[in-house]
């Protein structure tokens, strides 16, 4: 199987480029500086092709793509994985901000993908693996931006799924809850602004997060070889809970809104003509 993961130098990128090549696949990796592309090369010459790629710059993403295709004689897994945390409460955070965390969290990803569907389409094969995560599906105060930025995500392929189906080419959306990775290091940014009066729930992200480096729950290892068991599967799933956690938020949002249904469900239902 050959493999197009973006965001390789570290991480579930890594995890789970390491777990491909071990099984003897192809990988090809995006990476943002030359330095992790020599090392991501390393781990296996020959098999393990790295490319500069920038996940805000589209003409740099389709350039990857292009050249990992080449490569690799054919991609037959995307994996969309390059991504970074925005922490602060909504009003904190400035627009600058929260159109960097869109540009590589949403933007990014979408633009490997319609890079990669006309090869997927001319195959009628393909799959589609975007690295959401749990905050995709359940909200967490002082995560709004980031939280948006997997919310879009997850609206965009999850329609991409309903369009591509019957070209043969699968998606599945990977939401992982914490993991031991560096994302509450390196991949972690904090909203300049502060506003005291936001020193409640909506600064118990941050410092979760803080207290919690080094010690979440899930590792990458696992969540990498979860991901392997369904890529190419013939049905996929959609939308993959990956840790307990994931699993708890998860339901927890959903049964909560389905409470709100049930007890908004007159006033719901009170719309219509009387015809």
């Amino acid at each position: 199987m050959n493999w197009l993961i973006t965001g390789v130098s570290g991480g579930l990128g890594r995890a789970l480029a390491q777990a491909a090549l071990a099984r003897g696949d192809q990988v090809a990796g995006t990476v943002r500086k030359s330095s992790d592309l020599a090392a991501f090369e390393a781990l296996s010459p020959g098999r393990a092709h790295g490319f500069l790629a920038n996940m805000a710059d589209e003409v740099s993403i389709r350039a990857a793509v292009d050249r990992a295709e080449a490569k690799l004689g054919g991609v037959n897994v995307l994996v969309g994985n390059a991504g970074y945390g925005l922490i602060g409460a909504v009003e904190e955070s400035s627009l600058a901000e929260i159109r960097a965390q869109f540009e590589v969290n949403v933007f990014g990803p979408i633009a490997a993908i319609q890079a990669v569907l006309p090869y997927f389409r001319a195959r009628r094969a393909g799959h589609v693996i975007t690295i959401t995560s749990v905050s995709g599906v359940a909200a967490w105060a002082g995560t709004g931006i980031y939280c948006g930025s997997k919310h879009a995500l997850e609206g965009v392929t999850q329609t991409l799924a309903q369009e591509v189906a019957e070209l043969g080419i699968k998606v599945t959306n990977v939401e992982p809850g914490g993991m031991r990775t560096d994302y509450a290091g390196r991949s972690l940014i904090v909203s300049e602004r502060k506003i005291s009066d936001y020193e409640g729930s909506a600064r118990n992200a941050e410092r979760i997060l803080g207290d919690h480096a080094g010690q979440e729950p899930g590792d990458p290892a696992k969540v990498a070889a979860a991901i392997l068991a369904i890529a190419g599967a013939d049905e996929p799933p959609l939308q993959l809970l990956l840790g307990a956690d994931a699993m708890l938020y998860a339901t927890r949002q959903l049964a909560a809104f389905q409470i709100e249904i049930g007890r908004w469900a007159q006033l719901s239902l009170s719309t219509a003509f009387n015809d």
